[in-house]
């Protein structure tokens, strides 16, 4: 980095001193083709002038900061418009001076001769260094995916390096219709959609494919892995290169992330109406040491409340997260605690305290297997604790709560899905209380599947086996899951707090819930993080299938059976109408619900639950006299 300025000084004087020298000659090769019989320019010291003439010219357009090794199409047009001008200014100061032209076509020839002259030397002192730069033993061979303007701007990188490691021998585009052009003097192979056959074509295979754009994901992604795959060529993706600061962008290449490959479209979020609904409001996010809870806390911090309660039972977590609250946004007044939903009275204090006029509820106990080991603390904290925020909440008068659901309450087979549901049934009660006048807190739920990468999801146990050399669990052949990033979730979650807080039209009860795409089949999942890590499924790596677990289920679901799920008018957002409960009735539930946990009776606790939710269907396992598992 600090040896460009210290030559800077020479390199400049080099390039004054060429392209005077470039200009005079020029000046005298124009004489000699206007007139071969009288060669000699007249006065012999116009090349004089000609070389002044282009120093005076290259001050506007920085001709003397030009380096030739990575001179561009723009450096060229540049110089030929030098070029054009020191023509024009010899011609105006023969014709200034009465000096007789050689030939009416001397101008066209001097301006022709001295762009000529100032680029072509440049244009092929870069040529010559590429080539002389070119493949040696120790560079892999590499086929670019991507765009035109990526590529181009991958191999402008590439050039740039002292060293490059790779030797590009080809191109693949996004469409069928490049197929046979050039870029950068490299063929378009074919098209990402059929790779096999254009590396096929190649005599020598490349090591890599390495996939410029960002804007290949999904479904033709994991086509193009697979081809990679069965031709033993590695697939990384470059990273975001721009032509800003060129010579301060790193060419290091990273694995494909399982993230990549979901089949999900860009959603088009109402950023402003984000920022309408938390600006200048105290905001309060319980289980925001959670992967939600904690992305629902960056992003609101991004909007600019008045103030930002971070609330978590794990001090680890809650310190985590108050760290980069603190980085992210400075200047946000924020209040970090540690305290248990399940407490009423430390809830209700707390929220007398700061009073939130906007709360996102993401605490819970989403683990099935330990929640179906712990069905009485399950119930506590989903169902009651749901209960207790919501009505500290109220009574400290906030005007709306968002409570974070799951697939796993639709037609749930496990404790930890039928509490999330009881959950809901609450939230929706109180919300048809306020939208019918008779309480002021407006309850918002939202229900999604799972979130790659959050805590206790698949995809980190993955991560964690194959960086002990593996097998991979999977519990069934068949088990499948909907996926989607936190960041997309939680974007979704905000967008549906905006539409249910609105004067939109929504059917009393109604929840939101996120258009997740296709189920994954878990197995699927596990061989494409096998791939990625550059291993081969059941050779590197076996899959091993254990076995369903306590409560649950192959399938999930984001509707009941007889819900119909409703679009609305916002991207990404789908409305479902789960039956109601009265609120006096889901509050008498609730206290005996309350009154089996206090007494321990986990039979007392699930014959509540069963009423409440009838369509809770557990396994034999999950009967209360049956051994936990």
């Amino acid at each position: 980095m600090s040896r460009t300025p210290s030559h800077l000084p020479r390199r400049m004087a080099l390039n004054i001193a060429l392209d005077g020298l470039l200009a005079a000659a020029g000046v005298a090769l124009s004489f000699w083709l206007a007139t071969p019989g009288n060669p000699w320019p007249r006065p012999l010291s116009l090349p004089l002038a000609g070389a002044i003439a282009i120093w005076l010219s290259g001050v506007p357009f920085g001709l003397a900061r030009l380096h030739w090794r990575f001179v561009s199409l723009r450096d060229l047009a540049m110089l030929a418009a030098a070029g054009l001008v020191t023509a024009l200014m010899l011609v105006l100061l023969m014709v200034g001076a009465g000096l007789p032209l050689p030939s009416s076509g001397f101008p066209v020839i001097l301006a022709l001769v001295l762009i000529f002259g100032l680029t072509a030397p440049k244009l092929i002192y870069r040529l010559a260094r590429e080539r002389g730069a070119g493949g040696t033993a120790a560079q892999q061979s590499a086929v670019l995916v991507g765009n035109g303007e990526s590529a181009e701007l991958f191999l402008a990188a590439l050039a740039r390096a002292p060293a490059a490691p790779y030797r590009v021998s080809g191109l693949l585009a996004l469409s069928a219709k490049h197929t046979g052009r050039r870029v950068h003097g490299l063929t378009i192979l074919g098209a990402v959609d059929t790779p096999e056959a254009a590396l096929n074509r190649m005599a020598d295979k490349p090591d890599l494919l390495i996939i410029t754009t960002h804007e290949l994901t999904g479904a033709p992604l994991a086509r193009l892995l697979r081809a990679a795959e069965g031709l033993g060529i590695r697939v990384l993706r470059a990273p975001s290169l721009t032509r800003l600061a060129p010579a301060e962008q790193k060419m290091e290449l990273r694995p494909i992330a399982i993230e990549d490959l979901l089949n999900r479209k860009q959603v088009r979020l109402d950023r402003a109406g984000m920022a309408t609904l938390i600006a200048g409001q105290r905001v309060m996010v319980t289980g925001a040491g959670g992967s939600i809870g904690a992305e629902l806390a960056r992003q609101v911090a991004a909007l600019a409340p008045a103030e930002l309660l971070l609330l978590d039972h794990s001090e680890f977590a809650l310190w985590q997260i108050d760290l980069e609250i603190a980085e992210l946004a400075p200047a946000l007044p924020r209040r970090a605690l540690v305290a248990d939903v399940r407490d009423a009275a430390r809830m209700l204090a707390i929220t007398r305290d700061f009073r939130p006029e906007l709360v996102f509820h993401a605490a819970a106990l989403k683990h099935v297997p330990i929640v179906e080991a712990n069905r009485l603390e399950g119930l506590r904290t989903n169902t009651l604790g749901t209960r207790i925020v919501a009505d500290a909440s109220a009574a400290a008068g906030a005007r709306l709560m968002v409570l974070i659901s799951t697939d796993k309450a639709v037609n749930p087979s496990s404790v930890m899905g039928a509490s999330k549901r009881l959950a809901e049934i609450y939230a929706q009660a109180l919300d048809v209380q306020a939208r019918h006048g008779h309480a002021s807190m407006r309850c918002v739920t939202v229900r999604f599947g799972n979130v790659l990468g959050s805590t206790g999801s698949v995809v980190p146990l993955f991560r964690r086996q194959l960086a002990q050399g593996g097998p991979l669990t999977v519990t069934h052949p068949d088990m499948q899951r909907y996926f989607m990033t936190v960041r997309e979730a939680v974007g979704l979650v905000l967008q549906a707090s905006c539409v249910g807080s609105s004067g939109e039209e929504i059917p009393d009860g109604g929840i939101f819930v996120l258009d997740m795409g296709e189920p994954v089949k878990i197995a699927d999942l596990a061989r494409q993080m096998i791939q990625l890590a550059d291993l081969r499924p059941d050779e590197d790596v076996k899959i091993v299938f254990t076995g369903l677990r306590p409560g649950e289920k192959l399938f999930e679901e984001l509707f009941h059976g007889s819900e119909k799920p409703l679009p609305t008018r916002h991207e990404g957002l789908l409305m479902a109408r789960p039956r109601l409960t009265d609120l006096r009735a889901v509050t008498l539930a609730m206290q005996s619900l309350d009154a089996a946990i206090q007494a321990g009776d986990e039979a007392a606790a699930l014959a509540v639950l069963r009423d409440l939710v009838p369509e809770f269907l557990p396994a034999a396992a999950l009967a209360p006299d049956a051994a936990s598992g």
